[in-house]
């Protein structure tokens, strides 16, 4: 492969199912303390490179590391910003279901991006080892306030002005942004899932009590954003990815995007959406509306990472039938609903159910548009 440039067609989240090896690694690492960091990074580096080859072999144009070496999709991130703790308690987030593992994000001090981040690294292992285009996900700068309770966040400048932890998130993220470009980063994607937990009732709900607005969260969440990438060079490409949860193939949050999508598509300068639509819980296509014209790009997530059963090539199409009633199909390409894995466990899917699913990613860009790049 030669590396297009974004974006595309066809494309993914990011996070890719850890292989036995990996979860083997980790286990004798962490828990039993019988190899040391530079074996499982080995380890690790092995099975990053299988992955982008799986990517390569099916056709995805954008490649990521599957998140190898995460535990989560976001803490992993978190735990190395600069006044950002991660803490072990008894009981983790209600899921549908069943629990998160009991890790909770504490802010200590102030906030920024170290120069050190570990995950400039990861992204350049995937440069040094694809001919493709190499991208990587981060949570975005919402998960930092969302997924950390008040009783957590322990500066006082903090805790007293929630409008000063914004800006600090703003100028962390804008550090890392830049931080990226520099290690060669042209297409980086924010996993900014918040918008859409902030569209359900209960979630909505449960903000209020602790006595802020959904809505007024909303129009920071999106401030944030905006700041944070708004300086990015001309060259450097955005995607945000929403969904509602995804632990084991089950989910935290449910309701349409309506509340949300103004801010999205309009206040925050993202350049490319991946959204989740593959089940009711997402509500209509109607949100698509308000997706300005021009360069932007939605990339529907009609095929669920949830389960292993395959959609048909038809039935997608006709789901992008529906949506370029809303948006135009110019401005549409295909992504799967979520990540596979966004905890190391992973969703329960077998290996070959998410190569058969990238496969389709690709197959129904073929389809529709002619092309994973065009």
């Amino acid at each position: 492969m030669t590396a297009a440039k974004p974006p595309f067609r066809a494309d993914h989240v990011g996070s890719l199912l850890r292989p036995d090896s990996v979860k083997a690694a980790r286990r004798k690492y962490h828990d039993d303390k019988s190899i040391d960091a530079a074996e499982l990074k080995a380890v690790e580096d092995e099975a990053i490179r299988e992955v982008i080859k799986l990517q390569e072999d099916v056709g995805i144009p954008a490649i990521t590391d599957g998140e190898i070496r995460r535990s989560f999709w976001h803490y992993d991130f978190m735990g190395d910003l600069t006044g950002l703790d991660l803490e072990q308690r008894d009981e983790g987030v209600q899921f549908h279901g069943v629990k998160l593992r009991p890790i909770f994000p504490t802010i200590t001090g102030k906030l920024d991006f170290p120069a050190d981040h570990p995950m400039i690294e990861h992204f350049k292992f995937v440069a040094a080892n694809t001919k493709a285009t190499p991208k990587i996900s981060i949570p975005g700068p919402s998960c930092c306030h969302f997924r950390t309770a008040r009783a957590d966040i322990k500066p006082k400048e903090y805790q007293d002005d929630p409008e000063a932890l914004f800006a600090d998130l703003a100028a962390t993220y804008a550090k890392a942004v830049q931080a990226f470009y520099d290690a060669g980063c042209r297409y980086l994607q924010m996993d900014d899932i918040f918008f859409a937990y902030l569209c359900d009732p209960k979630h909505r709900a449960a903000k209020t009590a602790e006595g802020m607005d959904p809505d007024w969260l909303i129009d920071r969440y999106a401030w944030m954003m905006h700041e944070a990438i708004k300086d990015r060079p001309a060259d450097m490409l955005i995607g945000m990815h929403m969904c509602r949860g995804n632990f084991v193939s089950t989910y935290a949050a449910e309701g349409a995007y309506d509340p949300a999508a103004d801010a999205i598509f309009n206040k925050t300068g993202v350049d490319i959406y991946f959204m989740e639509y593959d089940s009711e819980r997402a509500g209509g296509l109607e949100p698509l509306r308000l997706l300005p014209k021009g360069k932007k790009r939605v990339l529907p997530g009609f095929i669920t990472t949830k389960t292993g059963e395959l959609e048909s090539i038809d039935d997608l199409k006709r789901k992008f039938d529906a949506a370029a009633k809303h948006a135009d199909l110019d401005q549409l390409g295909i992504a799967p609903q979520c990540g596979f894995a966004s905890t190391e466990e992973g969703n329960k899917i077998t290996v070959d159910d998410q190569k058969r699913k990238l496969e389709l990613v690709v197959k129904t860009a073929e389809a529709i548009w002619g092309g994973v790049d065009k």
